[in-house]
């Protein structure tokens, strides 16, 4: 059974091997008695921990007391002044002595056993052979390596991982608001992206590769390679691994992922765009309506952009070749750019002075997503729209720079 309450009386003959050995007694400390030790401890400057006031208690006596009804717990008996040694994988050897440590509580007073108990336990009876867990329980080892002497028990190999820290440098902790699986799944990240991400805070795959499969992960995954020390959780390095895997999605699987994000099913087109600037799938609803909305944003190389006569040779190139074009789809809108160039020559209209005036005309900005996919995500009648109602913008150009002559 693997329900702690289902599991109590297989725990029953370990705690009493210990209290017959004398790893173990009852104790009958009140809550009161010990919050009052706690108190003094802490006024004295003294690491506060249980001062093994029932460690000798006549065996007699602690019958009587159980029989009258009295509560208790179980505590670990340690012996005072001795070096607890293990070896951790990644820190080598690490020496503890006893009078370090407290006398763990084994079993509770509603007979449930605490974590340091039952782990111990439980892993014995499942075979475990590897411990790895995070840092934090690295002071906690002693309890168990002397648990596991004391029953005779093989110990597993143990592997404290260095934890993964906020940016200041503090452990990641949901219960701050930093994270959790479940709020970057809802985001939108790929499973994929955040266990490859993952996997390379604290370690390392000894060279500067960083795309990795779950396949190429366990292939290339050693003990030996985990750093000692914490890595920062970079959400700006989270995002741009993200956003490489959603890149390499297929569109129908991207379409999928996508339902829960839009309202109609994307194009081929609308998911170019998307795959050109999505960093992760909650995003899309706004790329797309920033990509496809006209705003137009002026400044001082856009005016003189506008200005320049070519842009209204552009515009007029535009509207007269797409009104012929019955394909409309990006790849086809690619050979009139071409065509436009071609039969611009002499007056220079290539590159930056063919694309970016067409940019501002159809959307009103000077940089975006892929322009061909944007106007084949438009459609025929609203890039010629835009293409028409732009001669205002043209003329407002002209009137102002020659206003300013």
């Amino acid at each position: 059974p693997y329900r702690q309450s289902e599991r109590l009386k297989i725990y029953e003959p370990y705690i009493k091997r210990l209290i017959d050995q004398g790893d173990a007694y009852v104790c009958f400390c009140t809550k009161e008695r010990l919050e009052a030790l706690k108190e003094e401890q802490k006024r004295e400057g003294i690491t506060p921990k249980y001062d093994g006031h029932c460690r000798d208690l006549d065996p007699e006596e602690v019958k009587k007391r159980i029989e009258n009804g009295e509560d208790y717990v179980i505590r670990l008996k340690l012996p005072p002044g001795q070096p607890i040694v293990f070896d951790d994988k990644i820190r080598g050897q690490v020496v503890i002595n006893t009078d370090e440590m407290d006398d763990q509580v084994l079993i509770k007073s509603d007979g449930y056993p605490t974590y340091h108990f039952a782990v111990v336990v439980d892993d014995h009876l499942m075979g475990v052979t590897d411990v790895i867990r995070g840092e934090e329980w690295l002071t906690s080892t002693p309890k168990h390596v002397y648990l596991y002497d004391r029953l005779g028990w093989e110990k597993p190999n143990f592997v404290h991982l260095p934890n993964i820290l906020n940016a200041n440098h503090k452990k990641l902790s949901k219960r701050e608001g930093d994270v959790s699986v479940e709020s970057f799944l809802k985001k939108g990240y790929l499973p994929e992206a955040l266990i490859n991400y993952l996997a390379l805070l604290g370690w390392s795959p000894g060279s500067e590769r960083e795309l990795f499969d779950l396949e190429e992960l366990i292939e290339a995954f050693d003990l030996e390679h985990i750093n000692h020390s914490g890595a920062v959780f970079d959400v700006e390095k989270l995002n741009w691994m993200n956003g490489q895997y959603i890149k390499k999605t297929s569109n129908d699987r991207l379409r999928e992922l996508l339902k829960p994000y839009l309202s109609e099913e994307p194009s081929d087109a609308m998911l170019e765009i998307l795959k050109e600037r999505m960093e992760y799938l909650s995003q899309a609803p706004q790329i797309l309506e920033e990509s496809l909305s006209f705003s137009f944003e002026p400044d001082e190389e856009v005016g003189e952009i506008l200005a320049d006569a070519r842009s209204a040779t552009v515009r007029e190139a535009l509207i007269d070749k797409l009104a012929q074009v019955e394909d409309f789809r990006a790849e086809q809108l690619q050979k009139i750019f071409k065509e436009i160039q071609k039969e611009n020559k002499k007056e220079k209209i290539r590159g930056k002075m063919l694309y970016m005036p067409a940019r501002l005309l159809i959307t009103g900005k000077k940089h975006g997503p892929d322009l061909a996919q944007i106007m084949e995500v438009l459609g025929k009648d609203e890039v010629l729209k835009r293409l028409k109602e732009a001669e205002n913008l043209l003329e407002e150009r002209n009137e102002q720079d020659t206003s300013e002559s």
